[in-house]
């Protein structure tokens, strides 16, 4: 499909660079299949879902994967993207033209990295030297890694180490938040519990790749960036007999549905999984494993708008994100949320 029909405007001001306070009185756009879209708040859905369905949250934990050093005299940024093994990471680096193979980058606080090896996309592998664990060093040279669309507009602080982090976060290992997970507190996972609403979680390491533009002129040209993740037998087994019994899984966030759908075969069924998935979802695309989704408001031409195209189709979408931006709601990471129930 041509990537020019996802495309549309936002202005500016839509733009949310701080999230809702408490991050439960978010406003949430209700999509279903026809009809009417419903404005309501992230505290009514315990009342749009129904005892038995399940909500499936991502798990990861997001590290401060933002790293700004020098090589010689040149100043070197870096996103880390994914993880390659104990001291490597595959990275997007800023002014990566300056480097050559084996060049040392010091990103202060005693933290160094060598520049190894340069990929195809520009991104390169930057090796850590040393015992400590990788993450210990960017706990204490990296900062959190804020959306381009965040970052270009107001500087990261503090706050941000608890604003951009999902009270499900347990596992470290992404470079993005899960965004539609932001929204839950504990009083809103009381109210869950209380509907008889079941929850399961997986792990997907969300990678800087979620923000690349899709430069292709036609979707079957994009190559999609890999993301690793794992779902055990367990968990694949309470959700396989959720569905049996008639209840629908609702993926939190576009992270988890990913994940699910990469795991579900032709049968419908969810199997473990553990490893990569380059899983790219585009209108035309038959769903396996879930019956709805909560997610924020997605870039224009992104993947992640195609993905929810995808499962309300396009022109669907297309009035939803209209009926949106002309009734003020928040977009992106720090934004609003939908649930979209086909």
């Amino acid at each position: 499909m041509r990537v020019d029909l996802f495309d549309f405007e936002l202005p500016p001001e839509n733009i949310a660079l701080r999230p809702a306070r408490p991050r439960d009185s978010a406003r949430l756009l209700g999509v279903g299949g026809q009809g009417p879209f419903d404005d309501l708040s992230v505290l009514d859905l315990p009342s749009l879902l129904n005892p038995g369905d399940v909500l499936v949250f991502n798990d990861t934990r997001v590290i401060p994967a933002q790293l700004e050093g020098q090589r010689g005299e040149a100043r070197i940024g870096a996103t880390l993207h994914k993880r390659i093994d104990l001291r490597r990471w595959q990275a997007f680096v800023r002014n990566g033209k300056r480097l050559r193979e084996g060049d040392e980058i010091r990103f202060g606080a005693g933290v160094t990295a060598l520049a190894e090896s340069r990929f195809t996309d520009g991104s390169w592998t930057l090796f850590f030297p040393g015992d400590e664990p990788v993450e210990v060093l960017l706990e204490r040279a990296g900062q959190m890694p804020l959306p381009p669309y965040i970052a270009g507009k107001r500087p990261t602080d503090e706050q941000d180490r608890q604003d951009y982090q999902t009270m499900f976060a347990a596992k470290d290992g992404a470079v993005a938040a899960p965004t539609a997970a932001l929204h839950f507190t504990p009083r809103l996972m009381d109210a869950i519990a209380a509907r008889g609403i079941r929850t399961e979680s997986l792990t997907l390491h969300v990678g800087a790749g979620t923000f690349l533009p899709v430069k292709a002129d036609d979707t079957a040209d994009h190559q999609m960036h890999a993301e690793w993740g794992t779902i055990d037998a367990a968990t694949a087994d309470r959700l396989n007999a959720a569905r049996a019994a008639g209840n629908r899984v609702i993926a939190v966030g576009t992270t988890s549905l990913r994940l699910l759908e990469s795991a579900a075969g032709e049968d419908k069924r969810i199997r473990p999984f553990e490893g990569d998935t380059a899983i790219f979802i585009t209108p035309g695309y038959t769903f396996r494993a879930i019956d709805g989704l909560m997610t924020n408001f997605h870039l224009p031409k992104s993947t992640l708008f195609m993905l929810v195209s995808a499962l309300m189709g396009l022109e669907r979408m297309q009035a939803a994100y209209a009926h949106a931006i002309a009734s003020g709601y928040r977009f992106y990471s720090y934004g609003d949320s939908s649930l979209l129930l086909p």
